[in-house]
């Protein structure tokens, strides 16, 4: 059996030391499969969730023909070649209450959008364009045969895949089962994510902060972040900067979680065991990423034979935290969770009117705050850029992404923007 290493190393891209940031995201995606474990659900308990089975049709959607607007049926033939047409009047449709009558050569009932088609009828003249006088309607000229109408099946036909395994359910989806008469779906277990911090100046809230001390702010961004994937949450809390306590730490992680997320202690510092311990717990890769914020980070799988989990080991730095994260453990954890295809990252080309500058051979995710002006897009910086200032994102809407290529932009230069909307 191929190992991670091996696997990681037969990439031609692979350098351990300036590993590129769509390298690193690959290699993390072709490690991973979805996680077993389904379960059939109320439609309504659905959403967020992804299928474990295709959903098939049925019966025909629509399920007959009908009308897409208010107004007259009639038959196509009927239709007068040059100037106005007028038909008898037969019958009204309803939506629910099909109508009785057969609409014959010029005739026509009068229906409303959703009424099944009468017999004979092929073609609905819209309401707006017609003018009825007792017993008797004319329709407008440059009316076309077969408009205005629905056909049965026309969206989907029974025995068709109206959605597919590894669909994650949106509202859409919601409503598309639903129109089939379908109550239950079967879709795949949650992902159980546990996470915690590390190190001795971390404090959690509610204890008083000593001389040196910080607040963790990471584990709320993480559950803020996790919480809104729809995976199940396991908050360890705070570890501290001991062997012993982070072996322990870690071994329970992976006995309860498909992943672990730690964040802090993957450095190179004297007291940053997270590192070591993870090598000697299982496989893990450790490597720098050709990025700024978030250089340092492990990935890998502790544990062993049913109690083995997925490991992220992310920075300590706050916004390195989010940005890891989203580059990374988010695409990760959809790959886990089943969902088919992974979705885009959300990127446009907006005008940036920050100067900035890089240095070359990294990708560097700058804060933005991204908006129009004059129907073009534009976006500016939220100011300093540091991986401790996590107001900067709080403040912005959108990471302004330069390439390693890139060493400096002028104002009123294109650049990559990627959209938090569809990714936080």
């Amino acid at each position: 059996m191929t190992s991670l290493a091996q696997q990681f190393q037969a990439h031609a891209d692979y350098r351990p030391e300036t590993l590129p940031v769509d390298t690193g995201r690959q290699l993390i995606i072709d490690a991973l499969s979805p996680i077993a474990g389904t379960e059939h659900i109320p439609l309504r308990d659905a959403l967020g969730r992804v299928l474990a089975e295709s959903v098939i049709c049925p019966i025909d959607v629509p399920p007959h023909d009908n009308s897409a607007m208010d107004g007259y049926g009639l038959r196509g033939a009927d239709l007068a070649a040059d100037g106005p047409t007028t038909l008898e009047i037969v019958g009204t449709a309803y939506a629910g209450q099909p109508c009785d009558a057969s609409v014959g050569p010029g005739q026509a009932v009068r229906i409303m959008t959703g009424a099944r088609l009468p017999a004979g009828v092929d073609t609905v003249v819209m309401q707006e364009v017609a003018h009825a006088e007792g017993s008797r309607v004319t329709l407008a000229p440059g009316q076309r045969a077969g408009q205005n109408v629905r056909r049965a099946g026309e969206d989907l036909h029974a025995g068709q895949v109206a959605l597919a395994a590894g669909r994650q359910i949106r509202p859409a989806e919601l409503g598309l089962v639903a129109s089939l008469g379908i109550s239950e779906v079967a879709v795949r277990r949650r992902l159980r994510v546990a996470f915690f911090s590390t190190g001795d100046e971390v404090v959690t809230l509610g204890s008083a902060a000593r001389d040196g001390q910080i607040y963790d702010s990471n584990r709320y961004t993480l559950f803020g972040m996790l919480t809104r994937l729809g995976v199940d949450v396991i908050d360890i809390g705070v570890v501290r900067d001991d062997p012993d306590a982070l072996e322990t730490t870690l071994r329970e992680a992976a006995s309860v979680a498909d992943v672990v997320i730690t964040s802090g202690g993957v450095s190179v510092g004297d007291a940053d065991f997270t590192r070591a311990m993870m090598a000697r717990l299982g496989e893990v890769l450790f490597w720098k990423i050709a990025m700024k914020p978030g250089r340092p980070m492990a990935f890998g799988r502790i544990g062993r034979h049913g109690d083995s989990a997925w490991l992220f080991g992310l920075p300590g730095n706050p916004v390195a935290v989010m940005v890891s994260f989203y580059q990374f453990v988010q695409p990760a954890l959809l790959r886990l969770a089943g969902v088919d295809p992974l979705p885009a990252m959300p990127v446009l080309q907006a005008s940036c009117t920050t100067p900035l500058r890089k240095a070359p051979g990294r990708t560097e995710f700058l804060r933005g705050v991204l908006s129009q002006e004059s129907g073009a897009w534009q976006v500016r910086t939220t100011g300093a850029q540091g991986s401790g200032i996590l107001s900067s994102m709080a403040d912005a809407n959108c990471f302004i992404v330069l390439g390693p290529d890139q060493t400096s932009v002028t104002a009123g230069e294109p650049v990559a923007v990627q959209l938090f909307d569809g990714l936080v």
